[in-house]
C-alpha cells in the first residue's frame, strides 16, 4: 500500500510546518492556554486565510477545498508536532464536518462560517455515566409548540467557553437528535456553564440544560446516531494523528537531550540501558504511525470495519502515549516536568490523549464487539 503524499498534500504539509516553525511560539501559546482565553485568534485567522488549513479538510459545499482523510492526517499531525492549542478537532471535525453531514441549512450556514475562520464550535454529547460513548445519553428534548425544550447535563465539553456554536445531542422520539445553538453575547436561558481547564490546559465546561427552549429549526438532524458515531470516529482518528506528531517531537527531543546530558563525564545517551529504552520508545512510535494509517484509511469503510480500525488505532496510541511520555520525562530527570522545557507540556497533552475519546480498555472492548459481528 502506497502512503506517499500527493504533490498537493505535500505542499499543504510543508506550508503548515514552515508556518508553525516560524510563527507558532510555544511560550505564547502556553500563556494563552494557562491564563489567557485558551486560544490565539490571530493564529486561527492565519490558518484559515493565509494557509487555507481550516478549509483543507472541509467539503466544497461549505467553502472548503474538498479534502478528505489524508488531508486531515497531514494537518493534525503537524498541529500535534507544534503542540497547537487552537481547537481544530472540536471546530473542524466535530464541528463543520459534522454540521455538513447533517445536510440542514442552518448547519451548512454555520459550517461556512467555520470554513472562513469566523467561528468556533463545540460538541456537547458526553455525559456522566456514558463511558465515553457519544450516543449513550440521557439528555432529552421534547417538542413544545413550535419549539423544543432540552433538559439534561453534559460533561467536559472542550472549547465550550470559546465557542460560537454549540452542537447538543438529546434523545427525542425519533432517536438521538442533534441541535445547533448559536451562542451570542448572552447565554441561552436555562443553560448553566461551569468552566474548567483540562489537564493539558484546554478550556472546557460542564453544561446543565434546564428547560432550554430552542426553535424547531435548531434541530439539524432527527435520527443522528449514525452521523454522530462517524464524526466521533473521525475525531478519534484525528487525535490519533495528532498524537503521532506529539510522539515524534517527544522522541526526537529525548534522543537529542540524551546526547547532550553529561553524567560521569559522558553523555547519558552512551549508556546501553538508556539506548534500549529509547529504542523501545521508537518501536512504540512506529507502531503508532501504523495505527495512524489504519485509522485514516478506514474512515470511509463500513461501520463495523471502521469501528474496529479506529479502536485498534486508539488503543495502540493510548499505550504509546503513556509509555513514550513517561519515559521521556524520566530520561529528562527533574527537568522533565518544568515549565521551561517543552517536554512537560507535551507530556500533559499525551496524558490527556490517553483518555480522550475513550481509554485503551474501552477501545479494546469496542474492537472485540466490532470484530465479532
Amino acid at each position: 500500500m502506497d502512503f506517499t503524499l500527493t504533490p498537493e498534500q505535500q505542499l499543504l504539509s510543508d506550508g503548515l510546518n514552515k508556518f508553525l516553525e516560524a510563527r507558532y511560539d510555544l511560550e505564547a501559546s502556553r500563556t494563552a492556554a494557562k491564563i489567557g482565553p485558551g486560544w490565539q485568534p490571530e493564529i486561527w485567522t492565519a490558518l484559515a486565510e493565509e494557509l487555507g488549513v481550516i478549509g483543507a479538510c472541509l467539503p466544497e459545499a461549505v467553502g472548503g477545498d474538498d479534502g478528505g482523510a489524508e488531508e486531515l492526517m497531514v494537518v493534525t499531525e503537524a498541529l500535534g508536532h507544534a503542540l497547537v492549542v487552537e481547537p481544530f478537532v472540536d471546530t473542524v471535525v466535530l464541528g463543520a464536518r459534522l454540521l455538513h453531514a447533517t445536510g440542514a441549512q442552518p448547519a451548512l450556514d454555520a459550517a461556512r462560517r467555520i470554513a472562513e475562520g469566523e467561528a468556533l464550535s463545540a460538541l456537547a454529547t458526553l455525559e456522566d455515566g456514558s463511558g465515553g460513548v457519544p450516543t449513550r445519553i440521557a439528555t432529552r428534548a421534547v417538542p413544545d409548540g413550535d419549539d423544543w425544550v432540552i433538559n439534561g447535563a453534559k460533561i467536559v465539553v472542550t472549547s465550550a467557553p470559546i465557542a460560537d456554536y454549540l452542537i447538543v445531542s438529546a434523545v427525542t422520539d425519533d432517536g438521538v437528535s442533534l441541535f445547533l445553538l448559536e451562542l451570542g453575547d448572552a447565554t441561552p436561558a436555562g443553560l448553566t456553564s461551569h468552566p474548567l481547564r483540562t489537564i493539558d490546559d484546554r478550556p472546557a465546561a460542564d453544561l446543565v440544560f434546564t428547560d432550554v427552549r430552542v426553535p424547531a429549526s435548531a434541530r439539524i438532524v432527527a435520527d443522528g446516531a449514525a452521523v454522530l458515531d462517524k464524526a466521533w470516529d473521525e475525531a478519534t482518528a484525528a487525535v490519533v494523528s495528532e498524537a503521532v506528531g506529539l510522539l515524534r517531537k517527544v522522541h526526537t527531543d529525548t534522543v537529542e537531550y540524551a546526547k547532550q546530558r553529561q553524567q560521569f563525564g559522558v553523555a547519558i545517551g552512551s549508556f546501553q540501558a538508556l539506548q534500549h529504552r529509547m529504542v523501545d520508545m521508537l518501536i512504540e512510535l512506529e507502531q503508532s504511525v501504523a495505527a495512524q494509517y489504519l485509522a485514516i484509511l478506514s474512515l470511509e469503510a463500513p461501520a463495523a470495519e471502521r469501528a474496529a480500525a479506529i479502536s485498534a488505532a486508539k488503543a495502540t496510541v493510548s499505550r504509546a502515549a503513556r509509555f513514550i511520555g513517561q519515559n521521556a520525562v524520566q530520561l529528562h530527570g527533574g527537568m522533565g516536568m518544568t515549565e521551561e522545557l517543552a517536554i512537560g507540556h507535551y507530556f500533559k497533552r499525551l496524558t490527556a490523549i490517553e483518555y480522550e475519546f475513550g481509554t485503551a480498555d474501552a477501545h479494546l472492548a469496542r474492537f472485540v464487539t466490532a470484530t465479532a459481528e
